[in-house]
């Protein structure tokens, strides 16, 4: 495989090719296909925080069509391509097609509802339903959040404000519920342009997709994202592996992943141009993670 190969490839899966999805089916199916992306490309300020160039479809790119001059989360509201697909983005995420998952700037990646779970296994609480006051890991205004959610949920920011009192600043506002997101605590039930977001604990939201994502282990859960996302991107070196699951987990994990992979010949080695990157093994390109899990 040559560099232009792969990134025609690429093109043709990510939806850059001039035919850019318009319906929920279209989404949907967009979706399950790549199994996650980002909502919008990082901006040069997020990757520099990530210290990463992150190698993954865009929702945005699907919904244009192509990935020239594409908006950023920063500079989305300006840009009217970007509302439109944020409706359609909204839309899968209140039929539970989508999920949304933290660690790639705020509210920037989709998961589908297929391989939420494994996300889950890797990101979210073994024990949602606790204290938030017993979480010590959290800050005590994200305790109080998470609190007023569980109680009262589904709940905007504003709301959450009245029911919380005091003079409570917009910012540690953000700051509490991108904490309690990035652990999947809460998620995005709902979304209109006067009241902006509401808010869920996510296993009320999604019960089966927790219960089921609460009973992965996490080394079953990574081979089959490992998996997923090599099926995505067509074939990537480890360190664009490494990189895109660096927010969800250590390295060295990653690469113990890949490597046990490798010795199943789950996966192989392929050269494009002058480099080798891991692609999926032939046997393996047409199952999904569900899959892979029922025959381990």
């Amino acid at each position: 495989m040559t560099d232009p190969e792969l990134r025609e490839l690429r093109r043709h899966k990510w939806l850059l090719d001039g035919h850019p999805l318009r319906t929920l089916e279209e989404a949907r199916t967009f979706l399950e296909s790549a199994g996650f992306c980002l909502m919008y490309p990082l901006s040069p300020q997020e990757a520099g925080a990530l210290s990463a160039e992150i190698v993954a479809p865009s929702f945005i790119g699907a919904w244009v069509g192509n990935d020239a001059n594409l908006p950023t989360k920063q500079t989305a509201f300006a840009d009217p391509r970007a509302h439109a697909a944020t409706e359609m983005a909204i839309r899968l995420l209140r039929e539970r097609s989508a999920y949304e998952a933290g660690g790639f700037g705020e509210d920037n990646l989709l998961v589908a509802a297929s391989v939420f779970p494994y996300f889950y296994a890797l990101a979210g609480e073994r024990n949602p339903r606790q204290d938030p006051r017993s979480d010590r890991s959290l800050s005590p205004l994200a305790q109080d959040v998470l609190g007023a959610v569980q109680r009262s949920g589904p709940l905007t920011k504003r709301r959450l404000a009245e029911v919380l009192g005091g003079d409570l600043s917009e910012a540690a506002m953000d700051r509490a519920l991108a904490e309690l997101k990035a652990r999947l605590h809460i998620t995005r039930a709902d979304y209109s342009p006067s009241d902006g977001s509401s808010w869920d604990v996510l296993y009320r939201w999604a019960p089966e997709a927790v219960n089921e994502g609460m009973h992965l282990s996490v080394p079953v859960a990574l081979s089959a994202l490992l998996s997923k996302y090599l099926d995505c991107v067509i074939a990537a070196d480890e360190k664009e592996i490494g990189d895109f699951f660096s927010p969800l987990i250590a390295r060295s994990k990653v690469k113990e992943a890949l490597n046990a992979l490798l010795a199943a010949r789950e996966l192989e080695f392929v050269h494009v141009g002058k480099r080798t990157l891991v692609q999926l093994a032939p046997a393996r390109s047409l199952e999904t993670p569900r899959n892979s899990r029922r025959r381990a």
